[in-house]
């Protein structure tokens, strides 16, 4: 039996477990550690620039130059972003000559983050 509380949240307002269920579910959860590093990952997406230069990078490979410009963030700020994005293996990088020039590390990112947009817009 379900009763409705603050914030039109239900809520169970009996103690019944279902074993069985709660068994079934249990099996199917991922390792402590999986659901850790997948929380982080989502965290990255926290973040405005990160996102603004993830859409950009959706569009071309650039460098921090560019993004600066783009997004008028100043270009320390937009490297910071970039380390994090990078250490979340959601960017990539490569050298030319003394440009370095980003750019998603896989079509996964881009998946990820058309799935979320799909969402806030329905």
């Amino acid at each position: 039996m379900k009763t409705k509380v603050d914030n039109n949240i239900e809520s169970c307002c009996c103690n019944v477990i279902h074993g069985e269920i709660v068994s079934e579910v249990k099996e199917k959860l991922p390792e402590e550690e999986v659901l850790y590093d997948l929380a982080e990952l989502f965290k990255v997406f926290g973040d405005s620039t990160r996102i603004k230069i993830l859409c950009a990078l959706f569009e071309s490979e650039m460098c921090v130059c560019d993004l600066s410009a783009l997004l008028n963030v100043s270009q320390s700020a937009i490297s910071h972003q970039l380390r994090v994005l990078k250490s979340a293996r959601l960017v990539k990088f490569r050298r030319a000559g003394k440009v370095i020039y980003y750019s998603l590390d896989d079509e996964h990112i881009k998946h990820i983050f058309d799935e979320g947009l799909k969402h806030i817009t329905e």
